[in-house]
C-alpha cells in the first residue's frame, strides 16, 4: 500500500509547478513480505561474507609475518564497510554518519567508514541522459548548450554532471539514479524489522529510540527522491541567508527551476575543495573562522527559521575559491516546529549565560517528553547541567561522544525518556561539525560562542560582549 502527500512550498510560491508536483509518495513501512525477508538474508550474508574475506586476509598475511600493524578489529571494521558499499545507500549513509561522529563509534570503525565520504560507481552516462530528457520532456542537445557525460560526482542517490544553460550560465545536474527509490524502501522495512528486535532485546535500543531513527529515516528519504522538493528547500534556506544580512560568507546555490523535475536538480556551479581536505583549507583560509560561519548559519536555521541542513557531511560543504564556504546537497533537510526550536534555545542559552537547564527541563515538559509529570523541573534541570553542560561548553577536541552517549542513555534510563525523533537529526549533525573542529579549530567552544548566538539572543549577546569587552566579528 501507498499514499501520497504533498510537500508543496510553504509561501505558495510553487516556481512555476502544480502543487501536485511536490507530492511525496510514501510506500507503507511496515509492510514485510518475501522482498523483505530476502533483503534481511542479503544482508546478513554479505556482513558474513565481507568480513570472511577481511578476517582471512588479515589472518593469512598474520601466518606469513607480514601486517603486523593490523588488528582484528582493523580487519573486521574493513569488512563492515565494504559490505555498507555493496549493500547500497542507505548503509553508505550510515558509514557516513559512523564517520562523520567518530568518538562514538569503534576508531577502527570510524576510520574505515571514510571511505563512505568517497564517491561510488556512477549510473552508465546513458541511463543519467535518459533520466534527465524523460523528466524535462525534450532531448539534451535542446537543453544545454553543453553537457558533460562523465560525472562530476557520483553518491548512493544520485551523481552530478556538468553542463552550459542556453544563456552561458554554468550549471550542474543532479540526477537521480534508476530504480534508487524502490531499493531505498525495501532496506528500510528491513531496517524496521531489525530495530524492533533489538528494542526488544536491548533496553539501550529502547532509550536511543531505534525503531524512532528508521522511521525518521524513512520520513526524510522518501521526501529525498522527489528532487523537486529538495530544490524547494535549498531555495529557502538559500533565502534565509540573507535574513540577518551577516552571512554573506556563506553560499547556498541558486536553483535554476526552468531546469528541475521529480529526478533532476539544476543549479549553479561552484568551484571550490571539500571541508575534509584540511590541509588545504588551512592554507586557504581562516580555518576557526570558517567552523564559526558555517555553524552560526546552520544554527540560526535550527533555532529561528525552523530549516537548516541535515547532512553536512565533507562532501556537501566546500571552500570555495573566492575564500566563502558552500553547503550543497539539500536532500536531507531538517524542520523544526516552534516548540522544538524552544527547546534548543533553552540549551544554548543555559550553556553560554547562566548554565541554569531549569528552562530547558521546562521545554522538554511542554513538549511531553516526560512520561512522569510530577517530576520536579530544577532535578531535572541539574540532571541536564551535568549531561549536557560539557557537551555544548567544552572544547570540542576534548569531547568524547563515546561517553557522553552514555551519560544520555543512563539519564533517559533513569527519567523514562525515549529518544525524541527531531532531536536525532540535530545530534547528527553536531557529530559531523566535532570532526571539522577537531581538525580545524581545536580550542573552540561552540555552546559558549557568542557570535554564533547574536541573531538569536542579540541583547543578551550585546550585553554580555560589553561586560567582556569583545568585539564580535562583523
Amino acid at each position: 500500500m501507498s499514499t501520497r502527500s504533498v510537500s508543496a512550498p510553504p509561501d505558495d510560491d510553487l516556481h512555476g509547478f502544480p502543487a501536485s508536483a511536490f507530492s511525496v509518495d510514501r510506500p507503507s513501512l511496515d509492510r514485510f513480505g518475501p522482498v523483505e525477508a530476502l533483503r534481511i538474508l542479503v544482508i546478513a550474508m554479505t556482513f558474513i561474507a565481507c568480513a570472511a574475506r577481511r578476517f582471512g586476509g588479515y589472518a593469512l598475511a598474520a601466518a606469513f609475518g607480514r601486517r603486523r600493524e593490523r588488528t582484528v578489529r582493523s580487519a573486521l571494521a574493513d569488512g563492515a564497510v565494504d559490505g555498507f558499499e555493496r549493500l547500497g545507500p542507505m548503509f553508505v549513509k550510515l558509514g557516513q554518519l559512523i564517520a562523520s561522529s567518530s568518538g562514538a563509534f569503534p576508531r577502527e570503525l570510524s576510520d574505515a567508514c571514510l571511505r563512505c565520504l568517497d564517491d561510488v560507481p556512477p549510473a552508465s552516462a546513458v541511463r543519467a541522459r535518459a533520466v534527465v530528457e524523460r523528466d524535462l520532456g525534450r532531448p539534451i542537445a535542446e537543453l544545454f548548450t553543453s553537457f558533460d557525460s562523465v560525472p562530476i560526482s557520483a553518491a548512493s542517490v544520485a551523481q552530478v554532471h556538468a553542463c552550459v544553460l542556453p544563456d552561458g550560465r554554468e550549471a550542474v545536474l543532479k540526477i537521480q539514479r534508476p530504480g534508487i527509490a524502490r531499493r531505498m524502501i525495501v532496506d528500510l522495512r528491513a531496517a524496521l524489522v531489525l530495530a524492533r528486535l533489538l528494542h526488544w532485546r536491548f533496553e539501550s535500543a529502547r532509550i536511543a529510540n531505534a525503531v524512532g531513527v528508521v522511521r525518521d529515516l524513512y520520513e526524510l528519504s522518501v521526501a529525498e527522491v522527489n528532487f523537486l522538493v529538495e530544490a524547494d528547500r535549498q531555495h529557502r534556506v538559500r533565502e534565509q541567508l540573507g535574513f540577518f544580512g551577516d552571512n554573506a560568507d556563506v553560499v547556498v546555490p541558486e536553483v535554476f527551476w526552468d531546469f528541475c523535475g521529480p529526478r533532476v536538480l539544476c543549479m549553479e556551479r561552484l568551484r571550490g575543495v571539500p571541508l575534509d581536505r584540511f590541509d588545504d583549507v588551512r592554507a586557504r583560509a581562516d580555518a576557526p573562522m570558517l567552523i564559526r560561519r558555517m555553524v552560526k548559519m546552520w544554527l540560526e536555521g535550527v533555532t529561528v527559521h525552523g530549516l537548516f541542513h541535515g547532512d553536512v557531511h565533507a562532501g556537501n560543504l566546500w571552500l570555495l575559491d573566492d575564500g566563502r564556504l558552500a553547503m550543497l546537497d539539500y536532500g536531507i533537510v531538517g524542520e523544526m516546529s516552534e516548540p522544538w526550536r524552544a527547546l534548543v534555545r533553552a540549551m544554548f542559552y543555559a550553556s553560554a549565560f547562566d548554565g541554569d537547564f531549569t528552562p530547558v527541563a521546562r521545554a522538554m515538559r511542554e513538549l511531553d517528553l516526560f512520561p512522569d509529570q510530577s517530576a520536579d523541573d530544577e532535578a531535572i534541570g541539574a540532571q541536564l547541567a551535568m549531561v549536557a553542560g560539557p557537551i555544548l561548553s567544552g572544547e570540542l577536541a576534548d569531547m568524547d561522544l563515546r561517553t557522553i552517549t552514555g551519560l544520555l542513555l543512563d539519564f533517559g534510563k533513569d527519567r523514562g525518556l525515549a529518544g525524541p525523533e527531531q532531536l536525532i537529526l540535530l545530534g547528527k549533525q553536531l557529530g559531523y561539525f566535532e570532526r571539522y573542529a577537531v581538525a580545524l579549530a581545536p580550542n573552540w567552544r561552540l555552546g559558549r560562542d557568542l557570535y554564533l548566538l547574536r541573531n538569536i539572543f542579540p541583547e543578551k549577546v550585546a550585553a554580555e560582549a560589553a561586560r567582556q569587552g569583545v568585539s564580535l566579528p562583523s
